[in-house]
């Protein structure tokens, strides 16, 4: 029986460097199937300076996964304020590469994101919209603890309307379980 390696991962900052890589994952037609099709190259440059900027404090931080032993880009993952049902919230949204596709990356980027905002303790919930036809992401936000809430729509890109999954976590469970 073929035990398939676990691949292991780690999140750091976008960088400046990072430009190729969003345009793999944002200019390109079938990575960008679920998202609303491929950005120009203008999109994904102001894009791309957002994500430089990520770091700083206030600002909503943008990884890189960085798949290890070979320490290469395999995606991004990242999170920012959303408001969810009047209640301030922190979204998630991940990307991966299609040949780091299947090895559990996203799954393992969702759970270290989760411990991050977690962290934070500014939110009780953390939200993610994958399509609902984005089988994929389903899984992951699955496989990484999130609950599905039910079935939403929103605006995504500007200007287009898609059916989402409302998949949360809630952040707070743990303590609220040692009450």
């Amino acid at each position: 029986m073929y035990v398939k390696e676990q691949t292991a991962i780690c999140l750091r900052p976008w960088s400046d460097a990072d430009l190729p890589l969003l345009e793999r994952l944002m200019g390109d037609p079938a990575m960008t199937e679920y998202l609303g099709g491929p950005e120009s190259p203008e999109r994904i440059l102001e894009r791309h300076k957002r994500y430089v900027r990520s770091s700083e404090p206030g600002q909503a931080p943008m990884f890189v996964i960085v798949a290890d032993p070979q320490r290469q880009p395999a995606g991004m993952i990242g999170y920012w304020e959303h408001e969810a049902e009047a209640m301030p919230a922190w979204e998630t949204g991940w990307t991966v590469l299609k040949e780091f596709q299947g090895q559990g990356i996203a799954t393992k980027a969702a759970l270290l994101v989760t411990e991050r905002v977690r962290a934070e303790g500014k939110y009780r919930f953390l939200h993610a919209f994958p399509g609902v036809d984005n089988g994929a992401s389903n899984a992951v936000c699955r496989k990484a603890g999130f609950v599905l809430l039910g079935e939403i729509v929103l605006e995504y890109p500007q200007g287009s309307w898609m059916r989402c999954n409302d998949w949360s976590i809630n952040l707070l469970a743990e303590q609220e379980a040692d009450k």
